[in-house]
């Protein structure tokens, strides 16, 4: 399956087409499709080796054999080292050809002195033959190796790619389905590529959660475990704090109390778990993100949602097969849980779209207490670019119209909002059904599942 990727095949055939050999780096997580997108746009002559866990010797020669196949005779000698094979490489190469490293933290794991090694040739590239793109799935890994200033490539790329995870109208179109199932299906399967290809291998959702996810032989049934191997040394700790949330525990403080920590011992994983895009640090409207005291920690990707809100409590019972009992109880709580996809969905498109003849920066949630002092909510609330309005919204998962109710309700919430405000509130309801009124605008999956750049 290969589905839009367009922004990043163009940069990536740009700097291909320069005079000067490139230094392109491309990670992010599993499963989002780099190997795909690189099969799509690399040339049959490429280079192109997928690395493992294999000692360096044994690594060595597998490199050289894929030099073999366009040039014969580079792997019956036996090279040493990595440097040794390069300057080979360089020297035995007679026109400009791409060389794509895979998986290349594999590869620094036995072989350390291999960024340095490349870092010369990078260094020396006016007299270099070949482009140069690593890829690898250990974001951590990549971004120390790259981005970090002591690394010894550190400021020497020509591109930096950082593939994510694609946006909901994609899934909406491989699989064939209405806005409203699409949010549905998001809600398991969230932005990734290859957990679409898993659920297009079965008739409906139901069916692809059980056999896929719920299922102990299922294909996707240990996926958080596989994931965090690759970052981690100890995966302990992040599953342990995905479930806590997953569970409803939000607060910082309250994590560490359950994990029976210091919260201080708590940040590298928690900001870990931030970058990889599994959680999301939420702070009140208004507040300093990164002084509030405010602070929740909530879900940021579906799958991650969907199965430590639904399998980790459940593991014991899938462990006797009851995989039909278990189901049963999602789909009993399956439309309270999608609210929270859905709302979160709002909150990311509202930057995208225009209403009533104003944009909108980031939206967030708001929570505390009113001018009345009663405890208040506000599911969305966002500013507009030109500082001239404010948009407070309302998001609701339900079959039936709430227009009227939610107008009355954002009414009484703007007349209790504790900080200035502008002159012109802009409300907004969000919500499944079509509506209109004259005092709020009424956005349902169809105006949201279209956008494009949705992240």
């Amino acid at each position: 399956m290969f589905l839009n990727r367009q922004k990043e095949i163009e940069r990536i055939q740009q700097s291909l087409q320069r005079k000067k050999p490139q230094f392109i780096v491309i990670y992010g997580r599993r499963r989002c499709g780099k190997s795909t997108l690189l099969q799509q746009i690399l040339p049959h002559e490429t280079i192109y080796f997928s690395a493992d866990l294999r000692e360096a010797p044994l690594q060595i020669s597998a490199f050289a054999r894929q030099v073999e196949k366009i040039a014969p005779g580079f792997s019956k000698p036996v090279y040493p080292d990595w440097e040794t094979l390069f300057l080979s490489l360089n020297n035995t190469l007679k026109e400009r050809t791409i060389v794509c490293i895979d998986e290349f933290p594999y590869l620094v794991k036995n072989s350390p002195e291999l960024p340095s090694v490349l870092q010369k040739i990078i260094d020396n590239r006016d007299h270099g033959n070949f482009h140069l793109i690593l890829c690898g799935s250990s974001q951590q890994m990549m971004y120390s190796m790259v981005l970090e200033k002591t690394s010894p490539l550190y400021g020497r790329c020509d591109e930096i790619i950082k593939l994510k995870p694609m946006a909901i109208r994609y899934l909406q179109e491989y699989l064939s389905v209405s806005s409203v199932d699409a949010v549905r299906e998001f809600g398991v399967w969230g932005g990734v590529p290859r957990y679409w290809e898993v659920r297009k291998q079965h008739e409906n959702l139901a069916q692809a959660v059980k056999n896929s996810i719920l299922d102990q032989n299922g294909l996707l049934s240990e996926e958080p475990e596989r994931l965090f191997s690759d970052e981690l040394r100890t995966a302990v700790q992040a599953y342990s704090i995905l479930s806590l949330i997953g569970a409803g525990v939000h607060r910082p403080s309250e994590i560490a109390a359950r994990l029976g920590k210091p919260a201080t011992q708590l940040s590298r994983v928690l900001g870990f778990l931030v970058n990889q895009g599994y959680i999301k640090r939420e702070t009140p409207y208004g507040e300093p993100p990164k002084s509030s005291k405010k602070s929740l920690y909530k879900m940021d990707d579906p799958f991650m949602n969907f199965y430590f809100t639904f399998l980790v409590p459940n593991k014991s019972r899938l462990e006797f097969n009851m995989v039909e009992q278990v189901w049963e109880e999602i789909e009993n709580k399956y439309d309270r849980y999608i609210s929270s996809i859905w709302e979160d969905l709002c909150g990311k498109a509202i930057p995208f779209i225009e209403i009533e003849g104003k944009r909108f920066n980031p939206a967030s949630r708001w929570w505390g207490g009113g001018l009345n002092k009663k405890k208040m909510e506000i599911d969305l609330i966002a500013s507009s670019t030109d500082q001239t309005a404010l948009l407070i919204g309302e998001v609701k998962w339900s079959d039936k119209n709430q227009t009227i109710e939610v107008l009355e309700s954002l009414k009484w919430k703007e007349s209790n909002i504790p900080f200035a405000k502008p002159e012109k509130i802009i409300k907004v309801l969000f919500q499944k059904t079509p509506a209109s009124h004259p005092d709020i605008t009424v956005l349902t999956p169809d105006d949201i599942v279209s956008l494009a750049d949705l992240p």
